[in-house]
């Protein structure tokens, strides 16, 4: 009931403000389960998606979004628990699992589940590299993924602005992606990781964002690192600061433009190339199990 007041409430609000605009709204089913997929640029996704779906949504949201502390972090928390969304703890392991099994648990329900793949809003506008429990979802539970490209949230509240600018913003839906082909490799890491790199891929295609083949996470430590050494260079600007500062989402091995590469389709059906999965460390493969 929240969920339905809530859209009732925001959506002349979003509209007359952020005149948003859709395209490929009809590749939504009317009924039926299915993933949403998304790029995430702004807090402002979790208002704006569900605007342009007649039918409910229920996102998996990060458990901080339930935690945090402050006058924001209650309007996060009765915003969130209100509509009925579901918090996931991103730690990896056990916590993943559940996750997982919460998605399945509402996708068998014949409902939309939306989910952000990258796992973290992105912290510059680009497209970082998914996680697989989407890939898992999607094949666990028969269901087909659709890509949603976010337009312009990501100008309008970036990360760490409170205040959203206002500035027309847009939705681009993408054609269901279907993988039943796979319905039997659930366990299978490589075509996991294969289906969530053609997921992102049509994201890319969608939102004609910049590809970084690497984790969304991993980007924010290292440009939490940069500024933390050009803080203490500014502090003491006569002490050697060493060899430069890694360049903001820089990834190993490539330049900070390069678009994805590709990888053939395991299933030899022409549905076209996809970000390549590079060589991950240990630690990056326990966080790629997580939603």
């Amino acid at each position: 009931m929240f969920y339905w007041m809530l859209k009732v409430i925001l959506t002349p609000v979003l509209r007359v403000f952020w005149r948003p605009w859709v395209e490929g709204a009809e590749n939504i089913p009317a009924e039926g389960a299915a993933i949403l997929a998304g790029n995430h640029l702004s807090f402002l996704d979790h208002f704006f998606l569900p605007l342009v779906v007649p039918r409910r949504v229920t996102f998996l949201a990060k458990s901080d979004y339930f935690t945090e502390a402050g006058v924001k972090g209650w309007f996060k928390r009765i915003f969130f628990s209100g509509a009925g969304q579901i918090p996931i703890d991103r730690s990896g392991g056990k916590a993943s699992e559940g996750a997982l099994r919460s998605g399945v648990r509402v996708l068998r329900q014949g409902r939309l589940l939306g989910i952000y793949p990258e796992g973290t809003r992105s912290p510059d506008g680009r497209l970082y590299r998914g996680k697989i429990g989407v890939a898992r979802m999607a094949l666990e539970a028969g269901v087909p993924v659709i890509p949603v490209a976010m337009i312009g949230t990501f100008e309008v509240q970036p990360p760490g602005q409170l205040i959203p600018k206002i500035r027309r913003i847009g939705m681009r839906v993408g054609r269901p992606l279907d993988f039943s082909r796979y319905a039997d490799m659930a366990d299978d890491r490589f075509v996991l990781r294969s289906i969530t790199d053609e997921i992102m891929y049509e994201l890319m295609a969608l939102s004609g964002q910049e590809y970084v083949d690497m984790y969304a996470k991993r980007a924010k430590e290292e440009l939490a690192a940069a500024r933390a050494t050009a803080s203490s260079a500014t502090a003491s600007p006569a002490t050697p600061t060493g060899a430069d500062a890694p360049s903001a989402g820089s990834t190993p091995g490539s330049g900070a433009g390069a678009g994805p590469a590709a990888t053939a389709d395991p299933g030899g059906n022409g549905a076209g190339t996809r970000p390549a999965a590079p060589r991950s460390t240990a630690a990056e493969d326990s966080v790629d199990r997580a939603v």
